[in-house]
């Protein structure tokens, strides 16, 4: 059994799918019309066949509620591996992504948390 697609609530389908893919590098592997919302998904740039990552809409109350408790009490939704932390923060940064941490060494790992402007803070991790 293996991972193929997580999922994170958002606001904006649209916007979020921008950000996601023009600030954070990842590209766009689905985008089909579900009625009054779409499937969107995005997956790492040099794994286009690897995990997606599903840009949901958090329409029903328990998501919404889910996603603004989290983001109030400053909990990242998920993490993202990078290679260099301090090269990724800075890249993110001149893109104009807003870091609610920023880069702090953790026993052995480093870690920096943003807002990723659809309603969630994101945990970028370096190993």
């Amino acid at each position: 059994m293996k991972i193929i697609v997580t999922s994170i609530f958002v606001d904006n389908q649209e916007k979020a799918l921008k950000f996601y893919t023009e600030n954070l590098g990842f590209v766009k592997k689905h985008d089909v019309p579900t009625g009054e919302h779409r499937w969107i998904t995005v997956v790492s740039a040099g794994q286009k066949n690897g995990t997606e990552l599903l840009l949901e809409p958090n329409e029903h109350p328990a998501a919404k509620d889910y996603q603004q408790r989290l983001f109030r009490d400053g909990i990242p939704v998920t993490m993202f591996g990078v290679e260099d932390i301090e090269k990724e923060y800075k890249r993110l940064v001149e893109k104009g992504v807003q870091f609610t941490m920023s880069p702090t060494e953790m026993g052995g790992i480093t870690i920096a948390v943003f807002d990723d402007t659809c309603g969630n803070l994101i945990q970028i991790i370096q190993q």
